[in-house]
Order: structure tokens, then C-alpha cells, then sequence
């Protein structure tokens, strides 16, 4: 009898069941590393952990494409998918995202910096449904590193920093090729960089979110440029271009007043270029003064879609130019009329016109963010016990 309700129990008792998790390796040009990869990617699945592995081969113009074919043949769990030409880290992963039918998304680089074996710890708060994305990092402290190059890991902190300030995430390294999310919420993210802008564009993205983010220590082995390492000089400042790019229209006020500040400061130094350029007397000031004003309002307008709004926010193309047009003119006005006022108030003329100018700022800015460009919250931060979300499957972030 006893035997019987102990059966009985066991019966009762939910099936085990395993965990799939889709790893993209985006490869180009990896054909000495490629295959050691994957055969330690292979090496983390378990009884709780089933995968999938999908190689997006990016144009390689060595062996790589043979390399990962072979691997297919050999391991039912690995898919390859080539792309006809290379078209950049972040359009190989973007095939990798759309095709993965794992419960949780994993990146892994082709060639030997990262160790899978880190993988399963970092998948861990997603299988416990503490965490949505969850992010490795090479500057906690876990396993060894590779002591090299200074220069890129301080360029690295300080592009982390400023992602952190407009993400208001507090990351360690937000650069890092680990990082592994829930299929549904990458999913759902429209990305749009190539390269290696994908980093601070995916941060900036998840981050927009408000879904649960975990950072974990990982370990690290760099390699040299001699060894096959890509990423240059070029990438770091399109890394900057793209957190600014991807955060600035969603950023705090004060950040965005901030860089609306240096985007005036830039069509003020083109109002005053363009006007000496012109400017041949004093008959001709009344053509030189209109005409740099609205070649700055212009350039004003150029880079606020370009750096820190987003375009079409809300109105057509057409509209939006009209607006802004408005804006223009009525601070414009605005600008004139209070500098008149404060001088006939005997304030100096310079005085007057500096006030004048500051005010003028805080109405452009305000006009472009609430008007022009308007532009919803991103709302708050995802309540860590709510268990497993539903809203934000239906979100897709541009």
C-alpha cells in the first residue's frame, strides 16, 4: 500500500523538463578558432540545458563557411546560415535573433575570448525568472583575464560610463559580447546596426524597455590584432555616435538639455560663420543676418534628428519641418522682443541680448522636445517579483 502511494506521488510530480538555449556565433574570417568554439559550446548542454547553435557566416573569405558546414553535419544541434557577402557583426547576429527558437538568446564570438562555460550561470537568473536580460562582464570579478591593452579598456569604461548616463543603468561593461535575453524580448527589438554599433544600440534599447537587467563576472582572454581581433579606433566613435543616437531621444531632460546645448553652440558658430561670410557692409546686413539665421536654424534642425530627437516623432515630414519653422520664428520673436524691452528697461545692450539668448535656449529646447519632436517616457523599471511579463512582447523598440 505504501509502495503504491509513494508511485502515486512520483507520478503526480511535474515532469522534468530542460531549458533550450539558442547560442548565435556571428563569424568572419574565423577558420583557425571556429571549430575549437564550437565544440566547447557543445560541451556546456546537459540534461537541464538543450541547445541550439546557429552560425551566421558573414561573407567569410577563408575556410570558415566549410568549417561551420562540417560542423553541422557533425552535430544535429548546430545550424549554419550564410550571408552572401559581409555585412558586419550586427547584421549576422540580427539572422541569428530571427531564427533562434530557444527559450533564452545567447551570443558567443567565433573566435576563443570567451569561455562558454560561463554560460550556464548566466542563463541561470533567466531560468529562475529573476532576470529578462542578463549581461557578462569582464571587469567583476570572475575566472582569469588577459592583461592587454590599456588604452582599449579605458576607452571601453569611459564609453560604458556615458551609456550608463543616459541608460540609467549602472553596467560595468556594456561592450561585452555576453549577453543573453529572453527570445521574446530580442525578438521584439527592430535593430538596425551593422557593426559593432550593436552593443550600445541593443544596451540602449533594453534599457528603453524597463525590463529586469543582471550583469554576472565572466573571465576573458583577449586577443592581439596579430590573432584576429577586429574591432579599431573607428568602431569607438561610432559606439559614441550610437549611444547618443539610440538613448538621446528617451534621456533625462537634464541630459537633453545638456546636448542641446552643444548642438546651438554649433548652429550659433555656423550663424556667425555664415553672416562674416556674407556680411560686405552695412547696406547689405539686413540680406547677411536673415540668411545665417536661417542656415543655423538649418543646421539646428539637422542635428536634433541627427543626435538628440528622434525624426517624425509624431508628424509627417512636412509637418514636422513647419513646426519647427514655427518654433523658430516665435522664439525669434521672442528673442527680439525681450532684448528691445531690456534695453529700453536701460539694462546694456549686451546684457540684454546675452538674457535674452539664455531664455531663448530653454524655449527652443522646450518647443523641439514637448512639440516638435514630442516624444512618450519610457516609464518605470520593471518591478522585480512580478514573475514572467506579458506586456512587453507586444513592445517593439525603433
Amino acid at each position: 500500500m505504501q509502495r503504491d502511494q509513494n508511485t502515486e506521488a512520483r507520478l503526480q510530480q511535474p515532469r522534468h523538463t530542460s531549458t533550450k538555449l539558442t547560442i548565435v556565433v556571428a563569424c568572419f574570417n574565423e577558420e583557425r578558432t571556429l571549430s575549437r568554439c564550437i565544440e566547447r559550446v557543445l560541451a556546456v548542454a546537459n540534461d537541464d540545458l538543450e541547445l541550439e547553435v546557429i552560425i551566421v557566416d558573414d561573407g567569410s573569405t577563408d575556410r570558415s563557411l566549410k568549417v561551420a558546414e562540417a560542423l553541422a553535419v557533425k552535430h544535429a544541434q548546430v545550424r549554419v546560415i550564410p550571408h552572401g557577402r559581409n555585412q558586419g557583426k550586427g547584421a549576422a547576429l540580427r539572422t541569428g535573433f530571427k531564427n533562434a527558437t530557444g527559450d533564452f538568446v545567447a551570443i558567443q564570438d567565433a573566435d576563443l575570448e570567451y569561455d562558454p562555460r560561463d554560460l550556464p550561470r548566466l542563463v541561470g537568473p533567466l531560468v529562475e525568472g529573476e532576470a529578462d536580460v542578463v549581461l557578462g562582464s569582464r571587469f567583476l570579478s570572475s575566472g582569469a583575464h588577459r592583461v592587454l591593452y590599456f588604452w582599449h579598456y579605458l576607452g571601453n569604461r569611459f564609453l560604458t560610463f556615458v551609456s550608463n548616463m543616459f541608460t540609467d543603468l549602472n553596467l560595468t561593461d556594456m561592450e561585452t559580447c555576453y549577453k543573453v535575453f529572453r527570445r521574446e524580448v530580442i525578438q521584439k527589438i527592430d535593430l538596425k546596426e551593422n557593426r559593432f554599433g550593436f552593443e550600445p544600440e541593443v544596451v540602449a534599447k533594453i534599457a528603453q524597455l524597463r525590463v529586469r537587467v543582471y550583469e554576472m563576472g565572466i573571465s576573458y582572454r583577449g586577443r592581439t590584432y596579430e590573432e584576429g581581433k577586429k574591432i579599431g579606433v573607428r568602431d569607438g566613435f561610432r559606439a559614441l555616435y550610437c549611444i547618443i543616437r539610440y538613448n538621446a531621444h528617451k534621456a533625462p531632460l537634464p541630459i537633453q538639455f545638456f546636448f542641446y546645448l552643444l548642438v546651438g553652440g554649433v548652429a550659433a558658430l555656423v550663424n556667425y560663420a555664415v553672416f562674416k561670410l556674407l556680411y560686405v557692409g552695412e547696406q547689405n546686413v539686413s540680406i547677411a543676418a536673415p540668411v545665417a539665421f536661417v542656415v543655423a536654424a538649418a543646421v539646428n534642425y539637422l542635428l536634433s534628428i541627427v543626435l538628440l530627437f528622434r525624426h517624425k516623432a509624431r508628424w509627417n515630414s512636412a509637418v514636422e519641418v513647419m513646426m519647427y519653422s514655427i518654433v523658430v520664428a516665435v522664439v525669434g520673436l521672442f528673442d527680439l522682443g525681450l532684448t528691445r524691452l531690456l534695453i529700453l528697461e536701460g539694462i546694456a545692450p549686451g546684457v540684454s541680448k546675452l538674457t535674452a539668448t539664455a531664455m531663448g535656449l530653454v524655449l527652443n529646447f522646450a518647443g523641439r522636445r514637448f512639440w516638435v519632436f514630442p516624444e512618450k517616457t519610457v516609464g518605470q523599471w520593471e518591478p522585480q517579483d512580478r514573475g514572467v511579463r506579458e506586456t512587453f512582447v507586444s513592445a517593439e523598440i525603433p
